[in-house]
This record gives structure tokens, C-alpha cells and sequence, in this order.
């Protein structure tokens, strides 16, 4: 019995002690060596230097052909080599010759706008369990649109290369394409003409913490803390795996003997004993993903990315206010594209339908999300409020969530003076028993689609919310009841899954909001 004790003790150190082996063997060059993200059919960002870049024998001289350019690297003293294509237009396709002692070639390149698609499940969530996805799919074929999946990997440190594979959009792949990506890439290649390739790196489930590099984690206390949390849970999960495999060792010992002893008194086995479950793990490490999953594509040149996530941080919105802008910047300075748009989703409608206003962690959630795109610059955010699905956190209709997207990008990528937002909060005054509200993004007029305006409540000194009456009056609301005499602050569509209707003329639903800013009770 005290060898099996110490034998589960060896086992369970290694698989926590010692490092992660990365997916990715690290071998010593000998050999020209490109990443996978350097391979046919990829697309090249337009417009800004194009890094390139990978792996030879030490001081071996490698020479990168592309177009009219040709330019020269020499690897160091690890192996790794890196140059820069100058500022392209946009066309294709196109070969590129990497030689060294040996050569590469790489076809069916296409020089255009390359775009991120990250976060968990709906990120991930694929085109073909999409709404209107057997049409979507049938009408996919566009040599102009590329999409490159990296597949799922998790490392304690930063990954030089991942797996993957770039491919055209095509009905026979098509459905295996990010849907919210697809939807967003297929409308930005129409409208600007040029080639779009969509990096597509997800995970569903996955909080914020595993997207950001340990560098962006230790910058800040408050997120530092949650490496120190898991740490502590890592040596939790280690006593109770030894706890529970001496319990079942203990167990078995117990059963065998009981059989023996059946055996001898000729009587029939005892029935097999009942089995505790072992313990649950410790969670997600932070900054694994982003060390799998997102290193080994810095630098290559982007002109933006596309978030949805949040789902898994929706308990701690004050943190994420933080956190987002946090790793929004450190995505900026790692692929070093300058200030590219950053465009998320907004937490879609969820979950049950309460009867009278209440506080909510995804109204939170989404105010974070809201309040980051108003404060970062060339960061924005697609409002799903009116998409989601109260009986499932993966709603289906996302061809509205990655259009809205495409209107931002327009607006703040590529400067089309465009509507690209439902109204946005901007001010309140009291007057009397009433509250005004005025809004920025009125995209012509404000519009209370369906009837009357809903999802409004207001609420006194005493921060308890009531329905309210509201009103469009020109450019502004007016919000008021008669059970709160003296109104000191008004939500709208302050809910998991709230019933709201105010859009603008450019048909597009208005930014959830509050005007208070009162701890959750």
C-alpha cells in the first residue's frame, strides 16, 4: 500500500511540477523552416511593413522574393531569421520564394486586410450551426476571403509556432469557418474590394485571463492575483488527487481482501464497491492561451481583431473594466500594427426574463465592454442585446453580430463616415419628476421599434428601480413614474435578457447603460 502511496505521489508531481512540454517540439534548426502561418494561401496585411520570418542553421543567409521586393536575413545564433516586406497594395495572387541553403515556395498569396477572430464559444461557434447556414455556406466559393484556424493548444510559456492551415472559402470548408468571422469578413471584403484573410484563435469557455501574456497579467495587481489564485488551487487539486487516490487504493485493498474471503467460505463475490469521483481540476492557468495560441503569430502584420468573449467573467465586471483596455494594449504593442481597431461583441440576451428590474452580472459584464469602447481609442463594440436566445448562450443568428462588426471596422478601421453605432448614453438632467436623457449615435433619429419604448426603469434616493415611462422627444427621452416622485437615475436594459426596443434610423439597437454607478446589492 505505502508503494502505491509514493508511486501516485511521483506520478502527480510530474504532471504538476514540471513544465508543460510544448505541442511544438523545440528542435534545433538545421533546415529552412517556416511557421504555419506562413503557408499557401495565405493573406499579407496591405499597407503597413509585413514582417516575415522563420527558422535556418545559424548564420545561414535567407533571401525572401516577393513581388518586386526582394530582401535578406541572416539567422542568429539560434536559428531565427526575420525581415520586413515594405507597405503593399492589395492584390493577387502571388508566389513568394524563401531560399536559404534550401528553399521554400508559397503560393497563392494574396496581399489584403488581415483580421483576428478570438475569444471562447462564439468565437468558435462554427458556420455551418449557424442561422441561414445551408445558403451561407452553398454561396460561400470567394477566392477573396481566407481563413486560418489555429488548433487548440495550451503551454506555460510562449510558443514559437502552433498548427493550422489557411484555406479559401469554399462550400466544401466553408462550415467549418468561424461564423461570427465569416459573416464579418465576407461583408468587408465586399465592401472594400480587396482580398480578406480572418486568423482564427479560440477557445469556448475561456476567461479573459488565459488571452493575456504573463507580462500583461504582472502589470496589474488586481489581475496578478488571479496567477496567485490558481497556484493556490494547483496545490489544493495536488492534496486532494493524493487524498483520493489513497481513498481508492484503500478501497480496492479492502474489497480484495473481502473477496478472498468470499472465496474461501465458498460464498459469491461481494458487488463492486461504489467509488468516490475524483476531485476537479484547478481551472484555467492564465496566459496559457495566450502563449499557445497567440505568440506564435506575433509579429505578423494585422489591421485589426474581433473579440467575443466575456460569458466566463460576467461574476467580476469591475475587474474586466480593467482588463480589457489592459489587454487590448498589449495585443497592440506585441504585434507592433500600431493602434489597430479592436471591435467586440456585447454580451447577447440571456437566461430567464425577470418579472421587475434587477442588478445582473452580464448587464455589468456589458457595460465594461461599452465603457472600453468609449474610452480606447479605435475600439468598438457590436451590440447583440436584440440576437441572442433565452434558452441557449450560443444564439445562432450571426450574421447581425458580424455585420455590426463590419460597421465598425468601416467607421474606425477605414474611415467611412458611416453610422456604425446604436444610440449611445451621453447625459442626464432632472427636471421635476422626470429625467432627460440625451444620447450620442442617433443615426438619424431615435426610433422605438415595435411600439412603445421599453426597458426603461428609474429609481429615487432610495436605489430602488421601478418600470418607467419613456418617451422620445426629439433628440432626447424622457423617463419618469409616478411610484418615484423625486428620480435620481435611470437603466436601460439592465438585465441578463432584458425587453428593450430603442434603436436609432440606421437600425441599430442602443448601447445597454446606466447612469448610476451603485454597487450591485
Amino acid at each position: 500500500m505505502r508503494k502505491l502511496v509514493i508511486f501516485i505521489a511521483i506520478v502527480i508531481g510530474a504532471m504538476f511540477l514540471s513544465p508543460l512540454r510544448s505541442a511544438i517540439a523545440a528542435e534545433k534548426p538545421t533546415v529552412l523552416k517556416m511557421p504555419a502561418i506562413f503557408a499557401d494561401n495565405m493573406v499579407l496585411q496591405r499597407g503597413i511593413a509585413a514582417p516575415v520570418w522563420g527558422w535556418a542553421a545559424p548564420g545561414e543567409q535567407i533571401t525572401v522574393s516577393f513581388r518586386e521586393q526582394k530582401k535578406t536575413a541572416t539567422a542568429n545564433a539560434d536559428g531565427k531569421w526575420m525581415l520586413k516586406l515594405d507597405a503593399m497594395t492589395a492584390g493577387g495572387p502571388w508566389e513568394m520564394d524563401v531560399a536559404g541553403n534550401t528553399s521554400i515556395t508559397i503560393r497563392n498569396v494574396m496581399v489584403g486586410e488581415v483580421w483576428i477572430c478570438s475569444g471562447q464559444s462564439n468565437m468558435e461557434f462554427q458556420l455551418r450551426s449557424a442561422h441561414n447556414a445551408k445558403e451561407a455556406i452553398a454561396e460561400s466559393k470567394n477566392t477573396q476571403l481566407r481563413h486560418f484556424t489555429l488548433i487548440k493548444a495550451q503551454a506555460d510559456q510562449p510558443l514559437a509556432d502552433c498548427r493550422g492551415k489557411w484555406e479559401e472559402a469554399d462550400p466544401a470548408v466553408s462550415g467549418n469557418f468561424t461564423a461570427v468571422g465569416y459573416f464579418f469578413g465576407r461583408k468587408l471584403q465586399k465592401d472594400l474590394g480587396v482580398p480578406v484573410g480572418l486568423i482564427h484563435t479560440s477557445w469556448g469557455g475561456t476567461p479573459i485571463e488565459v488571452w493575456m501574456s504573463v507580462k500583461c497579467i504582472e502589470s496589474d495587481p488586481d489581475t496578478a492575483a488571479a496567477m496567485e489564485q490558481y497556484n493556490r488551487r494547483v496545490e489544493q487539486h495536488k492534496a486532494a488527487l493524493l487524498q483520493h487516490q489513497a481513498k481508492l487504493a484503500e478501497i480496492k485493498a479492502a474489497y480484495d481482501k473481502e473477496v478472498e474471503i468470499a472465496k474461501q467460505q465458498g460464498r459469491p463475490a461481494p458487488a463492486a464497491p461504489k467509488l468516490p469521483a475524483a476531485p476537479g481540476g484547478p481551472g484555467w492557468k492564465p496566459a496559457v492561451l495566450y502563449n499557445a495560441m497567440i505568440a506564435p503569430i506575433v509579429p505578423y502584420a494585422v489591421g485589426g481583431a474581433i473579440w467575443y468573449q466575456g460569458e466566463s467573467n460576467a461574476g467580476n465586471a469591475k475587474l474586466y473594466r480593467k482588463q480589457m483596455p489592459m489587454m487590448i494594449q498589449s495585443w497592440r504593442d506585441d504585434f507592433a500594427c500600431g493602434e489597430f481597431p479592436f471591435l467586440m461583441v456585447s454580451l447577447a440576451n440571456f437566461m430567464q426574463r425577470r418579472e421587475q428590474p434587477s442588478d445582473s452580472g452580464w448587464a455589468e459584464l456589458r457595460e465594461a465592454q461599452a465603457l472600453t469602447a468609449q474610452t480606447c481609442p479605435k475600439t468598438g463594440v457590436a451590440i447583440a442585446i436584440d440576437v441572442g436566445d433565452a434558452q441557449d448562450i450560443h444564439p445562432r443568428d450571426k450574421q447581425s453580430v458580424g455585420e455590426r462588426l463590419e460597421l465598425n471596422a468601416l467607421a474606425l478601421g477605414y474611415g467611412k463616415q458611416i453610422e456604425y453605432s446604436g444610440p449611445v448614453y451621453e447625459a442626464m438632467k432632472i427636471d421635476g419628476g422626470k429625467i432627460r436623457l440625451s444620447f450620442k449615435h442617433i443615426g438619424g433619429g431615435l426610433v422605438a421599434k415595435d411600439g412603445d419604448l421599453k426597458g426603461f426603469a428609474i429609481a429615487g434616493e432610495d436605489r430602488k428601480f421601478v418600470w418607467a415611462d419613456a418617451k422620445i422627444d426629439g433628440e432626447s427621452i424622457v423617463v419618469s413614474s409616478p411610484q418615484v416622485a423625486a428620480p435620481v437615475a435611470v437603466r436601460y436594459a439592465w438585465a441578463d435578457n432584458p425587453e428593450c426596443n430603442l434603436y436609432n434610423e440606421a437600425g441599430l439597437p442602443a448601447v445597454p447603460f446606466r447612469t448610476d454607478d451603485w454597487a450591485r446589492k
